[in-house]
């Protein structure tokens, strides 16, 4: 359990930052287009990413042994820098996600755009392949990686079918300044849990 709920932290911390894929299933929720293909795209990908570097990381760890404390401890680092980040933008605020877009397109359309916004976006390698690869090693594999693909098919279908509820929302500031703040306690957490481990 302390395996899943750590990968589910995580993974939902690291996929709620405001980018283009989630303002495109943002955008589709309200428009009521396609919601269900673009949140299950969305989610098979990460959950194919996610697999694919706590197995890959787990391998190499089994081979290198020094590799699992180094990692260990290069992921609690990068988690405290990037909780310090979300603190910071809670505090000089300002970000508002704007979901207004073009009108109706066809699903292939739609569907290509998600793959596009998905698979064509360098961080997302670094959040799921490397970050969660890394982070997942004291922990139990398969818990962290059900926990990690869990947050982000809960993130990605509570957002698409969400979006009515939430679009007035996050068009104001303090509500993700309130967002930030959340993933920055998020990966504080998961920082100190790792540390604690390494002693």
């Amino acid at each position: 359990m302390q395996a899943y709920l750590a990968g589910f932290g995580l993974g939902l911390s690291l996929i709620v930052a405001i980018g283009a894929q989630n303002a495109f299933v943002l955008r589709q929720g309200l428009r009521r287009e396609h919601v269900f293909w673009i949140c299950l795209v969305c989610s098979l990908s990460d959950a194919l990413l996610i697999g694919a570097g706590v197995a890959g990381f787990g391998a190499l760890t089994a081979r290198v042994v020094w590799l699992e404390p180094v990692m260990t401890w290069g992921g609690a680092a990068f988690l405290l820098v990037y909780g310090a980040m979300a603190f910071r933008n809670a505090w000089r605020g300002g970000e508002v996600l704007e979901a207004a877009g073009q009108g109706g397109q066809s699903l292939g359309r739609a569907l290509a755009t998600c793959l596009l916004l998905t698979w064509g976006n360098p961080h997302v390698y670094l959040d799921t392949l490397v970050l969660m690869g890394a982070v997942s090693a004291p922990y139990d594999k398969l818990g962290f990686a059900a926990g990690g693909m869990s947050a982000s098919l809960v993130f990605f279908f509570s957002l698409g079918y969400g979006a009515r509820l939430l679009a007035p929302l996050f068009a104001r500031p303090v509500a993700w300044r309130v967002l930030d703040v959340l993933v920055g306690l998020v990966m504080w957490s998961v920082a100190f849990s790792l540390l604690r481990g390494q002693f």
